[in-house]
């Protein structure tokens, strides 16, 4: 069975994580693993950091320095999550976060055959939703007779790139100039203002913040308040400066990240 996965392990008895990694790779030599964390910190450090780059994570509940469920209180898991524990008295809580299933040790390799199959399963029911639902958007975009831009045309040196509309993390004003953020944190001179890309771009998926900055709706992390009733917004990839949507864009903001009109 040929299934191209990349994941994360959060395990803190090397025998078992190691145990798992041999059942993964014998389920699918194509299962990569991408790091093992052993403890809440490293693991919610590691998972702001990469998340984009997984799948799927593996999960104890009995870490060393705590309960895995500290790491959905410390950060925003978009990825589902497997619990692979010698302690069934966690089932419930496991269920109320990203859970899709949960294993008991010593876990089998049919265990774990089951439990990626059930991943598999539920990949490929989000993928035909997903599609639907783009298919669906497109038909609304045509009929309402606006277009958005897909793509923007920028400089690297003497070369010209395409950059999808897909691969922005958000777009950056400074001073005069204003830049694009790719999902790599790439910096790139646009010949656009604040104001014109407001004109050209989708408003679901695109936001105002403030002044300086316009959001991707698919790249905000967390979201927190903060000083003076606004708020602080944080991106996955982590941009190093402060992201504040201003006080009177709060309430317009908040309806924006609902999916309200």
């Amino acid at each position: 069975m040929s299934l191209s996965l990349t994941v994360l392990l959060v395990e803190d008895e090397t025998p078992a994580a190691e145990k798992l990694e041999r059942y993964l790779q014998r389920y699918s030599a194509d299962i990569k693993v991408k790091a093992i964390c052993d403890s809440v910190e490293s693991s919610v450090r590691w998972i702001q950091e990469n998340q984009a780059t997984i799948d799927l994570i593996f999960m104890d509940i009995q870490l060393k320095d705590g309960l895995s469920f500290n790491i959905f209180k410390e950060v925003v898991v978009q990825k589902p999550v497997i619990f692979v524990t010698a302690y069934n008295e966690y089932a419930l809580e496991a269920f109320k976060v990203n859970s899709i299933d949960y294993l008991l040790k010593p876990v089998t390799f049919t265990d774990l055959s089951s439990s990626l199959q059930k991943f598999e399963n539920l990949r490929e029911q989000m993928a035909t939703t997903e599609a639907k639902q783009n298919k669906i958007k497109q038909l609304a975009e045509v009929n309402s007779g606006k277009s958005y831009k897909e793509r923007f045309m920028v400089k690297v040196g003497d070369h010209i790139r395409s950059i999808t509309i897909d691969q922005v993390l958000f777009f950056f004003a400074d001073g005069r100039d204003v830049y694009l953020i790719t999902t790599q944190l790439r910096k790139f001179i646009i010949d656009f203002t604040l104001e014109s890309l407001e004109e050209v771009l989708q408003p679901k998926n695109f936001f105002r913040a403030n002044r300086s900055y316009i959001l991707h709706i698919a790249f905000i992390q967390d979201v927190v308040t903060y000083s003076n009733s606004r708020l602080k917004v944080t991106t996955l990839p982590v941009w190093d400066k402060e992201i504040i949507v201003s006080r009177e864009k709060v309430g317009e903001f908040k309806n924006w990240f609902d999916g309200l009109d």
